[in-house]
């Protein structure tokens, strides 16, 4: 396999990001390293209807998911993706030999936020953060609640300086906003460009037609 983005999914609303985020790096034959939290998993169901286990995820429910408004992508019959409970750290991605193309945690809870931000690894999802910054990896957080408390705000100042990227869900509107899925995918398109992974999700300003 070659080198994985590790996809960390907490309890924060936004499921819809890290279902369609993974669905475009398996379509891109990028491997992916999934995690995802009871709380994630809880949300998935309540706001997409799938039913998740956390202790065995079913990658497929996820991959087949058709996110209104969003073009269907090809997904490969060879799928690189490997799921990991989110309370076991001997997994790889607890390890700092590990390597890897960098982290999302997609969508992040302030919870996980603030775990992240004090060094507390409770689970798998803090413990993987916690190894791309002292790894110098990067690690993009993809938080989504508002309003922002003095905490939260303090908290991303934190992880920042730390050396992670905080990306919240904020979608754009000048791309030519047709339904609620380009609204989806200019979100997973910026968290690709981080990863420096190509992409057709979305209009760049100043294009009339998506990337070539």
């Amino acid at each position: 396999m070659n080198r994985s983005v590790v996809l960390a999914i907490s309890g924060a609303s936004g499921a819809v990001y890290s279902v369609r985020l993974l669905q475009q790096l398996v379509a891109s034959a990028v491997p992916v390293e999934l995690t995802v939290s009871e709380a994630g998993c809880q949300v998935i169901q309540q706001e997409l209807g799938i039913e998740l286990d956390s202790n065995q995820i079913q990658i497929d429910a996820l991959l087949d998911y058709q996110i209104p408004g969003c073009q269907p992508l090809e997904i490969p019959p060879l799928r690189q993706v490997r799921a990991y409970q989110y309370k076991d750290l001997m997994s790889p991605i607890a390890s700092g030999s590990h390597r890897t193309l960098g982290m999302v945690v997609c969508p992040c809870s302030g919870g996980t936020l603030g775990s992240i931000a004090s060094g507390n690894s409770g689970n798998l999802i803090h413990r993987g953060a916690e190894v791309h910054l002292k790894e110098r990896r990067k690690l993009i957080l993809v938080t989504r609640e508002t309003p922002l408390s003095a905490i939260a705000i303090e908290n991303m100042d934190r992880v920042t300086r730390a050396g992670a990227v905080v990306l919240p869900a904020s979608p754009g509107w000048y791309h030519g906003v047709q339904s609620i899925g380009d609204l989806v995918d200019f979100v997973v398109a910026r968290i690709l460009d981080q990863l420096e992974i190509e992409n057709q999700l979305m209009n760049r300003w100043g294009a009339d037609t998506p990337d070539e």
